[in-house]
């Protein structure tokens, strides 16, 4: 068996692990190492086999016995290409050590804690990390927001030594005083670019001051950007770089094509290639949540099997629909970028764009979610004429031009597109109004008024007496009755 010391020595062979600088370690012959090369406790290894996992991926093979090492990691790969078991089979080999099966909280302190970006993807990562776990005493749970905290209070003050957590729920659980991050001896990061991209850099402050200073930092992403790279220095220390691809790159086993449609005719040829290719799983990425709400309504109309996933809907609603598109109840699941990251759905053939993504990074994390663990796939993309920047930012990207074909066969035929309202210009454009309105002039329509206001003043006649006057008799009056002042009454 290989000692993890020299498995570390055969990774940086090429480089020396003194440099200021982060390094970047070569890549071992990961055809000819097992897992039981690197020296993992049995327990770990029976999980391994339970699952059938024999020969680590290139991203594994390096990470390992470099994170068993105690060093610092960024560590970027294809996406699809194990980077969750690259960084949990080492942690919990580091942990092995405080693994104990007493029921007191205190003796399950959190010594690990992996942040995600999506609640998707911890969930997942969880999965992973309980799968390679289960024969240890260690102890795992997740926190996410959308749903209840009281479970994932409950298995907090249980005690866990390993918690996989998104930012904004861990802080509450913090608020709440649930947890204590103050024996936490590794952080983890996964999808370490979206983490830091897209907000997160003001709660990921925060956690970290609550981290103790000596600590094991680990991130792991598909993607690496300079940006990226010079904020992370700010919390690594002197990082060993595995990248066992090109950056940003894209996995050589999908087939990337592109066919160009008219905007209102992108629905119609979702359905069209679901059809053609007879797919009977499938996600279909939107850059908006009212887009795929929208074309899931339509795919269930054209008589598909679609569910629409997306950050307006429910915590409950999005598990409910990811497991059902899992079990093969759902054939084609609609999403937004909440699925591009970390979702691994086995055997998957085809993911469609039906939007090109705004950010072009964010292109190489949906196509991966096919073609994965060596499988090969399909990634296919719809483009119209304003999408020609997106696509030229995403072609700068994974630095190669994508297939363009023509979609045969095609022909749109939805409603909607016959129903489309049409444009100012084409209104104002129309002969016949400008016609009508030039043979009738306005003409203003007067209303209806009674003669009687019309008629010129006539002064009334003197009303008669109702009683007549007695001939000889005066009319006597009474008095009228007077209010006295506080003076008395005034003298006549």
């Amino acid at each position: 068996m290989l000692d993890p010391r020299e498995a570390l020595k055969i990774t940086m062979t090429t480089t020396p692990l003194n440099t200021a600088d982060a390094e970047t370690s070569a890549l071992p012959n990961a055809e000819t190492l097992r897992f039981d090369s690197f020296g993992l406790a049995p327990e770990i290894l029976r999980a391994l086999n339970d699952q059938g996992y024999v020969h680590p991926t290139p991203i594994q093979a390096q990470a390992i016995p470099v994170v068993l090492q105690g060093r610092d990691v960024m560590g970027a790969a294809q996406t699809g290409t194990g980077k969750t078991a690259g960084f949990s089979l080492p942690i919990i080999q580091l942990l092995m050590a405080h693994a104990n099966n007493s029921a007191s909280p205190a003796r399950h302190p959190v010594r690990a804690l992996i942040l995600t970006p999506t609640r998707e993807l911890a969930d997942q990562v969880a999965d992973n990390v309980k799968a390679y776990s289960r024969h240890t005493h260690l102890r795992a749970t997740v926190v996410f927001g959308g749903v209840d905290m009281a479970p994932q209070t409950t298995a907090l003050r249980g005690g866990v030594e390993i918690v996989i957590a998104t930012p904004g729920r861990l802080l509450d659980h913090v608020q709440q005083k649930t947890i204590n991050l103050s024996q936490t001896q590794i952080l983890i990061m996964d999808e370490a670019d979206r983490m830091l991209d897209m907000g997160f850099l003001p709660d990921l402050q925060r956690i970290i001051n609550l981290l103790p200073k000596q600590r094991q930092n680990l991130m792991f992403s598909a993607t690496f950007s300079p940006e990226i790279k010079k904020l992370s220095a700010s919390f690594l220390n002197n990082p060993v770089t595995i990248e066992v691809a090109r950056s940003n790159a894209t996995a050589e086993n999908v087939t990337q094509v592109l066919y160009k449609v008219g905007e209102d005719e992108k629905r119609d040829a979702v359905s069209f290639i679901i059809r053609e290719r007879g797919l009977k799983q499938v996600i279909v990425f939107s850059n908006t949540k009212m887009g795929a709400s929208r074309l899931a309504v339509h795919l269930v109309k054209q008589g598909l099997k679609a569910s629409a996933i997306h950050g307006d809907k429910s915590q409950q609603e999005r598990m409910a629909a990811l497991d059902a598109f899992k079990r093969g109840e759902v054939e084609i699941l609609v999403a937004t970028d909440v699925a591009a990251r970390g979702l691994d759905i086995s055997e998957m053939p085809c993911v469609i764009n039906f939007d090109l993504p705004y950010n072009a990074e964010d292109y190489v994390h949906r196509i991966g979610r096919t073609g994965r663990a060596g499988a090969k796939g399909d990634a296919i993309s719809l483009h119209t004429d304003k999408d020609e920047r997106l696509l030229v930012d995403i072609e700068k990207l994974i630095k190669q031009k994508i297939v363009r074909l023509q979609l045969a066969g095609f022909v749109a035929t939805s409603l909607h597109s016959e129903r489309k309202a049409p444009s100012f210009a084409e209104r104002g454009a129309r002969p016949e109004r400008q016609d009508r309105s030039a043979a009738r002039p306005y003409s203003g329509q007067r209303e209806k008024v009674d003669p009687w206001f019309l008629k010129p003043y006539e002064p009334s006649a003197s009303p008669a007496p109702s009683k007549p006057m007695l001939a000889g008799k005066a009319e006597t009056t009474k008095p009228q009755r007077r209010a006295a002042l506080l003076g008395g009454f005034v003298k006549s």
